[in-house]
């Protein structure tokens, strides 16, 4: 009975190490492109909500986590396998300046590379 009460406490712990879910910083990946009509949107703002298949509203406090895409309007994070919902927010600076924001859900699995490009519009 005690060995069993000792597999038991030592197994434990174990299973919540390796379960992670819908976080930062695994060994699967979420990258892509934020565009505006096929046209990148440098250094637009992706917000990362965890756990969700569905689009969380504009409220941004909602959000887990945020990245930056580079100058090309591409983005990339690691993550644990899961659902996540990407909101991006950038500046289509032309012919004028225009506030364009847009989401897309995401589903990776373990050590999966997902590509999601986050497509973009004007904000109404």
């Amino acid at each position: 009975m005690r060995t069993r009460i000792c597999f038991f406490v030592l197994l434990f712990p174990l299973v919540f190490i390796s379960c992670k879910k819908n976080q930062e910083g695994g060994n699967a990946e979420i990258t892509g492109i934020v565009a505006h009509h096929a046209k990148p949107i440098p250094n637009a703002t992706i917000y990362v909500k965890y756990a969700a298949k569905e689009f969380p509203g504009t409220d941004l406090s909602v959000y887990d986590t945020q990245l930056k895409a580079d100058a090309d309007g591409k983005y990339s994070f690691h993550c644990y396998k899961g659902d996540y919902y990407l909101y991006a927010v950038g500046t289509d600076a032309a012919p004028s300046l225009v506030t364009v924001d847009g989401g897309v859900p995401a589903s990776v699995r373990a050590k999966e590379v997902v590509i999601t490009n986050i497509a973009v519009s004007e904000v109404h």
